[in-house]
């Protein structure tokens, strides 16, 4: 664990999102921007994470848990008023404090170690995290000694025409020694046009002291890029895919389509697996080895085994087991699970029920609420009627059971091993083992009759 303390700053509306929602708390690539951020600084080895919340902080604390410390920005007057909130957190501190943005999800821990170590190597009391950026405009530059160190950083409009043509930027990320920061900050005023208080201004209030003042330029801009409306969220969004899709395939995953597959960060799959396009893989999903998924399938936070055929299938918190094979057009609910090699044709719904092993669901039913044996044969059209209007029931279909085409099983009720339901029944009542139940109306035939208007 590196001797490191993050204090990320994520108390800001975000007016250009336009929403109700706190911006950091926006999902890219199936989670909050925030989660990002404190898995990225997690990674690296942070010992403390310390969040920054304002508006909306409580729904932002709620959100994130027991991840992180909190402290609230009550008003915002300013990136350095608000990290002088942690101060009471941090007067005992001694190590090192890095500034994070909470709006930054696609910082990775691989940069902020980078960050730590090159301003640990400098012996600096402040660094800045610096990007390269093909289009620096509105950014402020970096502004270098012949030695590396940052003389200082001039805003876009402040700029001359010269110092418009750097393209080192302040990516708005820093790394500075504890007690060095909050002794500057206490010097830091708002004489500005905005009224606020500004973390930059500690990177020049020690320089004038004397101190060492340093630069780590990020490998790859993208990473510091921040969030700020919808249009950069979708561009966030798209960078983090292609990021994961590219992990994936690199662990052995094929992708027909990277540009149609749709991946979340936090997704797993095992290796040998082929991933069809116009398919969403979200939230806590697992996938397991050899296994077909798509075209047009969507799994949420589902876990699938090995050897697993689905297409055109959409999954929802649930388990399928390994071998099974399902589709086209199945809906999986939440509680399922199908145990080893079920087979689930075309257009079928499970739902809060638990199938056993080689099962058989083949087209056109609702199973709902049941728990299933193995070796079952569910019939085309079978429903499983669960609910009266007012409570929801179970049904039970024991081992080797064989229900016709067409029937209703009104739980609570009863199928016993081995047993058969003969096509078009409404079976009411507990079917016994080994049995044959029919619940229809005799056929009558009436002689003779035709159709009187002919």
């Amino acid at each position: 664990m590196l001797d490191l303390v993050t204090v990320i700053l994520a108390a800001g509306k975000g007016t250009r999102m336009k929403s109700k929602l706190p911006k950091v708390l926006h999902k890219a690539a199936g989670k909050p921007m925030l989660q990002h951020v404190l898995d990225a600084a997690k990674a690296a080895g942070a010992k403390r994470n310390i969040v920054v919340v304002g508006f909306g902080g409580d729904v932002v604390k709620e959100a994130m848990g027991d991840q992180a410390e909190f402290v609230f920005q009550t008003e915002q007057l300013g990136t350095g008023h608000a990290v002088m909130q942690a101060a009471p957190l941090l007067k005992d501190e001694k190590g090192t404090v890095m500034v994070l943005c909470g709006d930054t999800p696609l910082v990775t821990g691989d940069l902020i170690a980078k960050l730590y170590e090159g301003h640990k190597a400098a012996g600096a009391k402040a660094t800045v995290l610096t990007a390269i950026m093909p289009d620096s405009t509105g950014y402020g530059r970096i502004l270098r000694t012949e030695t590396g160190e940052v003389a200082g950083i001039v805003e876009q409009k402040d700029a001359t025409e010269e110092q418009r043509q750097i393209k080192e930027v302040n990516s708005g990320i820093y790394c500075f020694d504890s007690q060095e920061l909050f002794q500057a900050l206490e010097q830091v005023g708002c004489d500005n046009a905005q009224g606020e208080y500004y973390l930059p201004d500690v990177l020049g209030i020690l320089r004038e002291q004397g101190k060492k003042i340093w630069a780590v330029a990020a490998d790859d801009y993208e990473s510091t890029l921040g969030i700020n409306s919808r249009v950069q969220l979708a561009g966030a969004e798209k960078i983090l895919r292609r990021r994961k899709n590219i992990e994936l395939m690199d662990n052995g995953v094929t992708l027909m389509d990277p540009d149609s597959t749709f991946v979340d960060a936090d997704v797993e799959v095992g290796p040998d697996t082929v991933i069809y396009p116009f398919t969403w893989l979200e939230g806590k999903t697992k996938i397991g080895a050899n296994c077909q998924i798509g075209p047009n399938t969507r799994f949420s936070d589902t876990v699938i085994g090995n050897e697993v055929v689905a297409q055109f299938t959409y999954g929802h918190e649930c388990v399928v087991d390994d071998g099974v094979t399902m589709g086209p057009y199945v809906h999986l609910r939440p509680n399922t699970h199908l145990s080893t090699k079920v087979k689930i044709g075309n257009f079928v719904e499970v739902k809060n029920s638990n199938i056993g092993v080689g099962s058989k669901l083949p087209h056109l039913s609702y199973i709902g609420d049941t728990d299933m044996g193995s070796g079952v044969n569910m019939g085309c059209g079978t429903i499983t009627v669960n609910y009266d209007g007012k409570t929801k029931f179970r049904t039970t279909i024991g081992n080797d059971a064989f229900v016709g085409c067409n029937t209703n099983l009104v739980a609570p009720v009863t199928v016993g091993d081995g047993s058969y339901i003969g096509a078009g029944s409404t079976i009411t009542k507990d079917v016994p083992a080994s049995d044959l139940a029919i619940g229809r109306a005799r056929q009558k035939n009436i002689t003779g009759w035709a159709d009187k208007r002919k």
